[in-house]
């Protein structure tokens, strides 16, 4: 991850220690950033010594704001601050600041010191706003570049920023989207389970128990066809949940329309003593029909719709259905249970 940081001064006074920041900046790892020549031409035309749109968008796009400052106010003949105003668009920006502020007991040539008594008390009054965050004093350059070095890295561990990646290891912005729109979507369903908590259990466990009595009061009639049969034959009428219950396990693996058809023949032949053909031995139009109603009450999902010929749908339970199938089977052993038990 590397940074934007903003090295934002007086441009009279400080050209030395100016120089040194890039170095420290740029050690660290990261991308330091100066406005001089913008601010030099900005100001030219300005009467209110504020920051022109360029120098104030490359300070809203930086990741830190540091602020160095000695006893210069503001440029010369000027009455206004820069720096004042960059610290200030920073703020606004909410952009992370650490200044550094030279110590009232540093040696430092006279004519680097503000002479007119307004603005040294305007000075005094932007270094009190300073101190009021990270701050912290120094005397010489090499004490300069050593607590840069160290606020700096106390910023970025005490309040990490988005950074700069190359574009090539950026999020697209339809990935960025739907990371958001699942985010939206999970805090939904979150906010609705903890809202209504055991009343959706509820309502899931009577959703479950009213499907397996639709099972239960449903027919469908079978018939067979035998190996050496000229029709089908010995129709017979069969609950839908004896149907779903004895091919639920089998479906943990997809099935074919023909499978399940050869299947149920097989399993459900009212004339052991006769052999059922092998392709389809029940009616392929009444195996598909029972397989779309199971589908309707979301108890199965085909997995290759559309994609073949009738008779080779691929046939799948579904979560639900594990869940309705596992009901079912807790029932019939709990009955079972109790019958032992008298």
């Amino acid at each position: 991850m590397k940074y934007h940081i903003f090295i934002g001064s007086a441009l009279d006074d400080l050209k030395n220690e100016r120089r040194e920041l890039p170095r420290i900046i740029t050690e660290l790892g990261h991308i330091p950033v100066m406005a001089d020549y913008l601010e030099k031409t900005e100001l030219s035309t300005s009467d209110t010594q504020q920051p022109g749109p360029l120098v104030q968008k490359m300070i809203e796009e930086c990741d830190y704001f540091v602020a160095l400052t000695a006893h210069k106010y503001c440029a010369k003949g000027e009455k206004n601050s820069l720096l004042e105003a960059e610290h200030l668009t920073a703020v606004k920006s909410g952009i992370p600041i650490v200044s550094l502020i030279i110590d009232d007991k540093a040696r430092w040539k006279a004519n680097k010191k503000e002479k007119d008594a307004a603005l040294v008390k305007k000075q005094e009054s932007f270094k009190k706003k300073l101190r009021a965050g990270v701050h912290a004093t120094w005397a010489s350059t090499a004490e300069l570049c050593q607590k840069a070095q160290n606020l700096l890295i106390q910023a970025m561990n005490l309040n990490p920023r988005c950074g700069w990646v190359r574009a090539n290891q950026a999020v697209q912005p339809y990935v960025a989207n739907e990371i958001a729109r699942l985010s939206s979507e999970n805090e939904q369903f979150r906010r609705l389970v903890k809202m209504e908590g055991g009343d959706l259990v509820l309502r899931v466990k009577e959703q479950i128990m009213h499907v397996l009595k639709i099972l239960t009061i449903n027919k469908t009639a079978l018939n067979f066809y035998y190996t050496n049969g000229e029709n089908w034959e010995n129709t017979r009428q069969f609950r839908c949940l004896r149907i779903f219950k004895t091919i639920a396990p089998e479906l943990a693996v997809g099935k074919t329309t023909a499978e399940i058809s050869r299947f149920l023949g097989t399993v459900l032949n009212p004339d052991l003593d006769r052999t059922i053909r092998k392709d389809f031995p029940t009616p392929s139009n009444t195996i598909r029909k029972i397989m779309a109603d199971f589908h309707l009450l979301k108890l199965v999902k085909c997995t290759n719709e559309g994609e073949t010929k009738a008779g080779d749908e691929i046939w799948e339970i579904t979560e639900y259905g594990k869940e309705v199938y596992s009901v079912f089977r807790m029932r019939q052993l709990e009955k079972s249970l109790t019958k032992k038990a008298q």
